[in-house]
């Protein structure tokens, strides 16, 4: 796990290729996170499927329910099947573009 700080948020690298060992850690380090938006980056394992992303669900509502930004980077995964309430994009630049239109709905209130 590579973990990358910039500026309000947080960029953690899976580098293991173990989505369950790495959800996991994430999980047991949440505390040290929660004060900023996430970006996890999966797009190393080029076997992501749904039900894998579906797994970082609970955190990504948790997060997202305490105002900051949760973003997935997956490449090969169906967007259309992705439910609403997550976040999943293909690349780190959309991630980033994403969390700073968050960052800016949030400024004026919405």
């Amino acid at each position: 796990m590579k973990v990358e700080e910039k500026g309000h948020t947080v960029i953690i690298k899976d580098t293991q290729g173990d989505i369950k060992a790495f959800l996991n850690k994430i999980t047991s380090e949440y505390n040290s996170y929660k004060e900023r938006n996430i970006i996890l980056d999966l797009s190393q394992d080029k076997d992501i499927t749904l039900e894998v992303v579906l797994t970082f669900l609970s955190l990504s509502n948790k997060h997202r329910k305490a105002k900051k930004s949760f973003v997935l980077v997956a490449s090969d995964v169906d967007f259309n099947d992705v439910p609403d309430e997550m976040v999943v994009v293909p690349t780190l630049l959309e991630a980033n573009d994403i969390i700073e239109m968050e960052e800016i709905e949030r400024d004026l209130g919405f």
